[in-house]
């Protein structure tokens, strides 16, 4: 199985080689086939010059441009347009995501499941530094959506998650423009029936740079993609509801 790798990256400079590096280097050591995709997404600093670094250094790292506007969920829909493998992994830019975590979703997906879900919040899972105000509106909305939905599952919003090709084909059309596009991927898989695992993560605040995500600007966009997914639950009568996995989905802890 490939695995590409989709990195959006907007005013990286500071952070993104090493974050390509190590994840390179893991998927090296574990001979994993794989593809690392950089989006640059309208970076006005020298994201675009550390792109053209590691797509000469490294074989199997590649970049594009995203074109405007400029938004997470843009660059990462992008990506999502241009990779190769037979599945993908969303990672942040900034190093907040462990390389090994990738490696443990892979595997996982190896098993068999269509979709494998990181989680900072379950025996084994880790944040460090996570800014109090931060944790506590993102618990917050994790609870909504699990009561909402019925999850267990209880870290939705993180991006970190691993997609086999067909999920991603049937998620379309996608309709985030920014960080919600976290939540509609997993919701709308689930909707439509695919299989996921979870599995314990770590989450370590950037060290350098700007974090891009904006509190007070997502909230409407975040509960206007949840509550469009709760509808199509509800009333598509399963329009869109992958069959092949109708007694396939679980979930793994």
């Amino acid at each position: 199985m490939k695995l590409s790798v989709v990195i959006p990256a907007h005013n990286e400079e500071d952070c993104l080689y090493d974050t390509v590096y190590a994840i390179v280097n893991k998927l090296q050591r574990e001979r994993i086939l794989h593809e690392v995709v950089i989006v640059n997404d309208n970076s006005t600093d020298s994201t675009e010059k550390v792109c053209q670094q590691l797509a000469l250094e490294f074989p199997t790292v590649r970049y594009v441009d995203n074109h405007p506007p400029n938004g997470f969920g843009f660059a990462v829909r992008r990506g999502l347009a241009e990779f190769e493998g037979d599945a993908v992994a969303i990672v942040m830019a900034d190093a907040s995501d462990d390389p090994k975590d990738l490696l443990a979703g892979y595997y996982k997906l190896v098993e068999g499941y269509d979709c494998v879900f990181g989680s900072r919040f379950i025996k084994g899972g880790k944040v460090v530094d996570y800014p109090f105000h931060k944790l506590f509106i993102n618990r917050l909305a994790n609870l909504f959506i699990k009561v909402l939905f019925g999850l267990s599952y209880n870290d939705t919003t993180n991006a970190f998650k691993l997609y086999r090709r067909e999920v991603i084909e049937g998620v379309q059309p996608i309709l985030s423009h920014h960080f919600n596009l976290t939540v509609e991927l997993p919701l709308k898989a689930l909707v439509r029936g695919y299989s996921y695992a979870v599995i314990p993560i770590r989450w370590y605040n950037r060290q350098t740079g700007i974090s891009k995500l904006k509190i007070k600007e997502m909230g409407s966009r975040y509960l206007f993609i949840v509550l469009y997914v709760w509808l199509e639950r509800h009333l598509s009568r399963g329009d869109y509801y992958c069959s092949k996995n109708y007694d396939k989905a679980q979930v793994n802890v």
